[in-house]
């Protein structure tokens, strides 16, 4: 029992590697640093949104254990827990995620003034 096949026979590799496409984009390597006030911003943005997920989580919180589970089946009181515990969780992932975000930002910014004062001075030392 044969079937029809639509397929070209396989034939042998020939270039056992791909060849990258030169029609590419290279990207720069020496890529300049963002400014100081875009990376504030940044982190000013996702400061925000961490400090509103805070709240959110706290409100989800205080709301899920201000209400009792209305059942009396284990089954349906251990689902309820683990979905309680799996928002609550996921609230407090979001929130930690932006704040570190917001403080690598920031770090970011403190970094990018630095350089910009060293190579002032070094530019200037060399001007002289």
């Amino acid at each position: 029992m044969s079937t029809a096949n639509n397929f070209p026979p396989l034939q042998p590799m020939t270039h056992p590697t791909p060849i990258p496409n030169q029609d590419t984009k290279t990207t720069d390597i020496n890529q300049t640093l963002p400014s100081p006030l875009r990376c504030l911003s940044g982190a000013l943005i996702s400061g925000g949104f961490a400090i509103a997920l805070y709240f959110l989580t706290s409100s989800i919180a205080q709301t899920f254990s201000s209400k009792p589970l209305a059942s009396t089946n284990p089954t349906a009181i251990n689902i309820a827990i683990a979905v309680r515990t799996l928002v609550v969780g996921l609230s407090t992932l979001a929130t930690t995620l932006f704040s570190v975000i917001a403080v690598g930002l920031l770090a970011l910014a403190i970094h990018v003034w630095i350089q910009q004062l060293k190579n002032r001075k070094t530019s200037s030392s060399d001007a002289q």
